[in-house]
């Protein structure tokens, strides 16, 4: 018996009209996607200003994928060609802020106009990569997505918390501030072996804060499928909205991650999780006392 051979184009739609329209086609058809075009579809969520900007050429360089297969890859949408897609992030960019590249030539310029490669140099260019992460971070923020998710910490009965590689010191960080404000929380380590095992112990009135980048870790996906199949809330932190982890979330966190020389950073998804724990720590203040509070120094 044959067995259906996964298709490299989605399905034959309408051309969406619209940025958001076309960013929610992507989500209904990511599935059905090559490996090629959904390397495609996650540039394209994450650098919305760019795609707007830059050549087809330029963009596939920069995806490693030949630009013939962004002109296939816009057809397969119901568009003429890559330009007409290109066309909805142009009018989208008129009122976006700028874009990471924009950010870091903007501070690169501000803070030297002369490329340094010495040991001090390379400080220099991370710092700058941060800076223009955290902006970005707090620019593009859901502030009810953040609510949402400090009032999930509060009410939950126990905190899991699992990200395992270049994810794990957001988890650690998460544990040890948590612990301190009094919270049960379980951090699903790989030791052992046992994390999915553990998870398996996961109530409804728990929460689950999934933290996991490209390449993501499996076991951490197979933890988040199994609290989505017993209906536990999910708090995600992750690269994109395309993420394994994204699609089973209560409370979705994208946080982009943008080509380092060696590493990326962790900036950005440290500083949110200390965000959350910062307001966490708030609520559970003013619960105590009935009466707004400063918050209290949780760490040594």
């Amino acid at each position: 018996m044959q067995t259906k051979k996964k298709t490299s184009q989605a399905t034959k739609v309408q051309a969406p009209n619209d940025y958001e329209a076309f960013i929610k086609l992507i989500h209904d058809q990511y599935d059905l996607l090559s490996k090629s075009y959904k390397g495609i579809a996650v540039y394209l969520t994450q650098n919305p200003n760019d795609v707007a900007v830059l050549s087809v050429n330029e963009i596939a360089k920069r995806c490693n994928i030949h630009a013939s297969s962004f002109v296939r890859f816009a057809q397969s949408f119901g568009y003429e060609g890559f330009k007409d897609l290109q066309t909805l992030f142009q009018k989208r960019l008129s009122t976006a802020a700028p874009g990471f590249e924009t950010r870091i030539n903007a501070l690169e310029k501000e803070l030297s106009e002369h490329t340094d490669h010495t040991d001090m140099g390379f400080l220099r260019d991370l710092v700058v990569r941060d800076i223009a992460s955290l902006q970005e971070l707090l620019e593009n923020m859901d502030s009810n997505a953040l609510t949402q998710a400090v009032e999930l910490l509060q009410q939950a009965n126990i905190i899991y918390l699992a990200g395992q590689l270049r994810s794990s010191p957001v988890v650690e960080l998460l544990r040890y501030i948590l612990t301190m404000l009094g919270k049960r929380c379980i951090l699903l380590d790989p030791s052992g072996g046992l994390a999915t095992h553990m998870a398996r112990n996961m109530q409804t009135s728990d929460v689950l804060v999934a933290v996991s980048f490209r390449f993501y870790a499996k076991e951490v996906v197979n933890i988040v499928e199994e609290a989505s199949t017993h209906q536990v809330p999910i708090i995600a932190i992750t690269d994109s909205t395309l993420s394994p982890v994204a699609k089973s979330a209560k409370v979705l966190f994208s946080v982009p991650e943008h080509e380092y020389a060696f590493s990326r950073s962790l900036a950005a998804p440290m500083c949110l999780a200390q965000a959350l724990t910062v307001a966490l720590a708030n609520r559970l203040q003013v619960g105590e006392t009935d009466q707004p509070a400063k918050i209290r120094t949780v760490t040594r």
